[in-house]
């Protein structure tokens, strides 16, 4: 079984009504974020029941789904690789995350980044030159820049914070919605590990850190300090 026989066993199970919701959901309108995205309306429970038989796709066919205008398609795509990834030897993984790279604006919405990059990135280079990410973070394209705060999850997860706060300063002045919830995310998962290390970086740029960002670093903190956070 390949690529076209995934692809048949997804659109079986289309649903119209669903899908006019998703596309709304994750912007699919024109001057969105996810302008053009095509949904099927499938729940993320139907398409990992699909995708499960096809773990062991090859890189010609993710790549033939990663192509493909159809969301479920592409999220597929990324349960294969994260699967993939996971059982791989070294040589194996080095193969997969330079895949991904040369694909990274296919994952272009921000499911398929929070799904991918840290599992792939966010484990491949812990220990490795890291400058791909901080090239994403000034990137023109939405999700490089995305991918690049993303894949540092995978730094966090073993206590190394340092690339998260570099490339949160960069991202401090960016445009975009889905770029300040995910760097706030980020940091608050900092914050989780070393509360002290979040609240240095807070304190530094507070001030001219976009709101959105900033809720989202001190979702957890108690009442009385995420207010004072908001006062300043």
């Amino acid at each position: 079984m390949g690529y076209r026989e995934l692809v048949k066993d997804l659109e079986k199970l289309k649903n119209p009504g669903k899908a006019k919701i998703f596309q709304r959901f994750f912007k699919t309108g024109k001057g969105e974020y996810g302008e053009g995205d095509v949904f099927w309306g499938l729940t993320v429970p139907q398409t990992q029941s699909v995708t499960k038989n096809y773990l062991q796709l090859s890189l010609e066919d993710i790549q033939k789904l990663l192509e493909q205008k159809i969301h479920e398609c592409r999220w597929s795509a990324c349960m294969i690789l994260n699967s993939q990834y996971k059982k791989a030897g070294q040589k194996e993984k080095e193969k997969l995350a330079r895949f991904y790279l040369k694909n990274a604006r296919k994952f272009n919405n921000w499911d398929l980044v929070d799904t991918t990059a840290p599992k792939i990135l966010g484990d491949y280079l812990f220990d490795k030159d890291k400058s791909i990410l901080y090239e994403f973070a000034v990137s023109g394209n939405l999700w490089e820049r995305r991918i690049s705060i993303m894949a540092t999850a995978g730094f966090i997860d073993k206590n190394q914070f340092k690339d998260t706060l570099k490339i949160a300063e960069i991202l401090l002045n960016d445009k975009q919605d889905l770029i300040h919830k995910a760097v706030g995310w980020m940091l608050r998962e900092v914050g989780k590990r070393d509360l002290k290390t979040e609240e240095k970086f807070l304190q530094k740029y507070v001030s001219g850190m976009p709101r959105t960002m900033l809720r989202y670093a001190i979702e957890k903190f108690p009442e009385a300090k995420r207010k004072k956070y908001l006062a300043k």
